[in-house]
């Protein structure tokens, strides 16, 4: 069978002698890494010209509904996607009532993706990609080209948010995503909606170097204007002699603690933004102190905070997020359960996402027999420094804490898990190197453990 050749001409199809500089800049710095893959915008004209207008629109829209009442738009969107999706046409005609919509979940989106692009999308410009799950289903994932450039529009409105305006356009580097696993995507590519800066993804893993000492030189070579990682890549970077600093960092895929937000914005002297996002949805929210939680990002996505049943709980109280709408054409999302748990509240029209925890729920029970929320862990452990952390109660209630990182206390990290559980409780702490990608972060053998 022949295998089809991809050329740089098909991973940039507006690719300026600027951008072929930047990319050979890249690729053929002395202290540049092994890029073991590679990857690119695939936007032509008019894809570039649909993201330009998409960004406009997403940056001046009102985002947000009153409590009592739909977005305007859902009606429509509801509608189209019983008429063009093949999953949801098996429903037969839509219900009366948003709230009586079946929901659905990860497990089926990863039984056949194909049953949820919408019948119009032409299928020669789709894009795929592999995520790995924590619940036991690996997704394939359906997307365009606009679709991921379209992320950049929300990551501007959170930066915005915090007041910092992107300025790095041509012959600068823009965009560095770090990452920290024994295996790592990693590649270069521009970014046309930035007049062709820079962008790379890159392991700071040791193994991807010739020399460890490379990797800060190579991303003082880049100066960056913004990272983004998850806490476990910040971590490693904390450890680099850097001279040069990024204007903002975001941090993506898991909880990131105050007290490693404290340590980040205290090293690199910039805004820290704490990014709810998501492969099926992209970036949903971004913390806000000021607002009590995450503020939602994207104007076309409807938040609601459901009960098992599938009912929508009252305001305040916690229940799972659940998505409706969002930008990417190719996966309509109808009532889909993400897995994480929150309450949802209201600053007039903004919805805000409090006590977000990107997980299943679990209950811990302490030395007197009480049942504790797995919020509480995250609020006793947050003010240390810890990349990244297990908890794992046994079935005699014993705990195993695992954690992450370098420089940490452990009788003061002890202290405060005793405080909560009770100063007879059974505890092991265990130091791990890396967890090598995302983990469930609370589990329990007791019964009852899952409310």
């Amino acid at each position: 069978m022949k295998t089809e050749t991809i050329t740089d001409a098909d991973r940039y199809p507006t690719l300026t002698e600027d951008g072929r500089r930047m990319l050979e800049f890249m690729r053929e710095h002395p202290h540049a890494p092994t890029f073991r893959n590679q990857s690119g915008n695939r936007l032509n004209v008019d894809d570039l010209s649909r993201v330009r207008e998409f960004e406009r629109e997403a940056q001046s829209a009102e985002v947000g509904w009153r409590p009592s009442e739909l977005p305007s738009w859902l009606a429509k969107f509801v509608e189209q996607s019983f008429a063009e999706v093949p999953f949801y046409r098996r429903y037969g005609s839509p219900p009366a009532e948003f709230q009586d919509l079946p929901t659905i979940c990860r497990a089926d989106l990863s039984r056949d993706i194909a049953q949820f692009v919408p019948d119009s999308t032409p299928i020669d410009r789709l894009i795929n990609f592999r995520t790995s799950g924590t619940t036991g289903h690996s997704l394939l994932l359906a997307s365009h080209p606009a679709v991921a450039a379209s992320y950049l529009a929300f990551h501007k409105r959170a930066l915005r948010r915090f007041g910092i305006e992107l300025r790095h356009g041509r012959g600068q580097v823009g965009v560095v995503l770090v990452g920290f696993q024994r295996k790592c995507f990693t590649y270069i590519s521009v970014t046309p909606a930035m007049d062709e800066s820079g962008l790379a993804k890159i392991n700071l893993h040791p193994a991807d170097w010739r020399d460890p000492d490379d990797r800060a030189k190579y991303l003082d070579a880049l100066a960056a204007e913004v990272y983004t990682g998850d806490p476990i890549a910040f971590a490693e970077l904390l450890k680099l002699p850097l001279a040069t600093k990024p204007r903002a960092m975001l941090s993506t895929s898991m909880t990131l603690l105050p007290a490693m937000q404290q340590q980040l914005q205290e090293r690199f002297g910039c805004p820290v933004l704490d990014l709810y996002s998501m492969n099926e949805a992209g970036p949903v929210a971004v913390a806000d102190v000021t607002a009590g939680g995450h503020v939602l990002l994207q104007h076309r996505l409807y938040v609601q905070t459901l009960d098992a049943s599938g009912q929508q709980v009252p305001i305040g109280e916690r229940g799972e997020v659940t998505l409706t709408g969002g930008f990417n054409f190719c996966l309509p999302l109808l009532r889909y359960r993400t897995g994480d748990y929150a309450s949802l509240r209201f600053n007039g029209t903004e919805p805000v996402l409090v006590g977000l925890e990107g997980r299943p729920p679990i209950r811990f029970r302490n030395t007197r027999g009480e049942w504790l929320n797995n919020i509480e862990v995250t609020h006793a452990l947050q003010r240390f420094a810890i990349p990244q952390f297990t908890l794992h109660q046994d079935r005699d209630g014993g705990l195993l804490l695992r954690l992450s990182g370098a420089g940490h206390e452990p009788n003061h990290i002890r202290n405060a898990l005793l405080e909560l559980f009770g100063s007879g409780q059974r505890l092991i702490l265990e130091q791990v190197d890396s967890f090598d990608g995302k983990v469930v972060q609370y589990t329990s053998d007791l019964a009852g453990s899952q409310p």
